[in-house]
């Protein structure tokens, strides 16, 4: 976009007031900015700012939802095995027709951690960080199958060029190089909540944030990424976000489900362990899957039982998908599969005379999209049934600000898991003594079983690797 053409569109939104500094700015500052608002949908931008979301009575959709359908750990009304699922998952990923995606963008922010989350140390033993943890396990679920399983990695414009940095410097942790993919989330600007002008970070930028998770939808077909999928056979993407090192990437079971019930997006949940529990909850609602944030579930409707006492509504979302690309394909293009949400927040940002503010109260409307909002969109859209301890130990807050989702509740996570993959197999582990295993050691419970030579006895940190 010419320059002039910048300026007027900014002048026709009533924005022309990010433009207040330019005389003051050098070349490539002006240009910097120039190109931020070219970036900008400001027909887009004025619309969610005036148009305030229609509220939704989520009590009466709460209370007319049912279950979603699910395949549970205890095997209930199961239309498929688990031994069939793990088959048909193997034979998927053997064909190379799977491939991962990372949901990086994140930074350590809340883990008071000043770099990308998935740098973040968390190996009980190992500290080995998320980044390593996860791409070991797909590379480790590679060699199993005898193929390779292509990685697009999703960062933000904050942490992209240090991850990519990052990442190279370790070599990819052993990822081929031409089996990762590194693309790049888009951003939207915060408007202040008062008028709905665009808000400055510097003189020559905008106050930009992520667009969310949902936006790996519109990144993974711009990057080109989508493209590199079909090019490589690739039919599903397995989906997880870096914070949780107990994901379940391209796991066989979870991918076999998804085939088995001809599924265009399946959510692996956990059964909640009380009815307020901080997750979204997986429901139907006229047909169509969706999720209920928890602060929007009623509470008489969160504590209702069916008669043997179990939750009605159980199913608590983790964050974990399978996609078929098909269906990520013919949504790409379709404005309102994913909306935008808006969200009161606290932005710094620079006043009228370029004081940096930085708000004590929140300021701003940022906007994001949530890539489960593409689950009423889905066809034969199933929930499969993790084991929380086996599959969820999120990594969101400081040990020093929380007592659930930290580092130490993580740690304490995978070495519990690790300490009962060992004892099964008939080690000795010594109460209290954190071990740690790679995914390239073993992958499950079955891998330490062939792997573990009795008698063993573990009585100091160990990491077996």
């Amino acid at each position: 976009m010419d320059v002039n053409d910048v300026f007027e569109a900014l002048r026709a939104a009533d924005q022309d007031h990010v433009l207040r500094f330019y005389d003051q700015l050098d070349a490539d500052s002006r240009r910097q900015l120039e190109d931020q608002v070219s970036a900008l949908d400001l027909p887009l931008i004025a619309r969610l700012t005036r148009d305030r979301e229609v509220a939704c009575d989520w009590a009466a959709l709460a209370r007319r939802s049912t279950p979603p359908p699910a395949f549970r750990l205890d095997g209930r009304d199961a239309r498929f095995g688990a031994d069939e699922a793990r088959e048909r998952g193997e034979a998927a990923l053997r064909a190379g027709k799977v491939a991962a995606f990372l949901v990086a963008g994140g930074q350590g922010t809340r883990l008071r951690f000043p770099h990308p989350k998935g740098m973040f140390p968390i190996g009980p033993v190992s500290h080995n960080c998320l980044f390593q943890i996860l791409l070991e396990r797909i590379l480790a679920t590679a060699r199993r199958c005898r193929t390779s399983i292509p990685v697009f990695l999703m960062t933000s414009p904050a942490t992209h060029q240090e991850t990519i940095a990052f990442l190279n410097e370790h070599k990819r942790f052993g990822l081929p190089a031409d089996d990762l993919y590194v693309l790049c989330q888009g951003v939207m600007p915060a408007v202040d909540a008062r008028t709905g002008k665009l808000l400055l970070s510097a003189k020559d930028s905008l106050a930009l944030a992520p667009d969310g998770h949902g936006g790996m939808l519109a990144a993974f077909a711009n990057s080109g990424s989508l493209a590199r999928a079909r090019e490589r056979g690739v039919q599903q993407l397995s989906y997880v976000q870096i914070d949780n090192p107990l994901a379940q990437v391209c796991q066989p079971s979870l991918i076999g489900y998804h085939l088995l019930a001809e599924s265009e997006m399946t959510s692996q949940v956990i059964e909640k362990r009380y009815p307020l529990e901080k997750v979204g909850n997986v429901v139907v609602v006229d047909g169509k899957m969706r999720i209920i944030e928890y602060i929007d579930l009623p509470d008489d409707r969160a504590h209702q039982r069916h008669p043997d006492g179990s939750l009605v509504i159980w199913a608590g979302s983790i964050a974990v998908h399978v996609f078929d690309v098909d269906f990520l394909e013919r949504l790409t293009g379709q404005a309102d599969a994913l909306p935008f949400h808006r969200a009161l927040k606290k932005v710094a940002c620079i006043d009228e005379q370029a004081v940096p503010r930085e708000p004590m109260i929140p300021n701003a409307i940022k906007f994001e999209r949530f890539i489960f909002d593409l689950l009423p969109w889905a066809r034969n859209a199933v929930v499969v049934e993790g084991d929380p301890s086996e599959v969820f130990a999120p990594v969101k807050n400081a040990d020093e600000q929380s007592d659930v989702d930290t580092p130490n509740t993580a740690h304490a996570a995978i070495a519990r898991l690790h300490t009962r993959w060992l004892r099964d197999a008939g080690a000795e582990v010594r109460d209290g003594v954190p071990v740690e295993i790679s995914p390239l050691w073993a992958l499950d419970a079955a891998d330490v079983a062939r792997r573990v030579r009795t008698p063993l006895i573990v009585d100091e940190p160990t990491y077996f690797h």
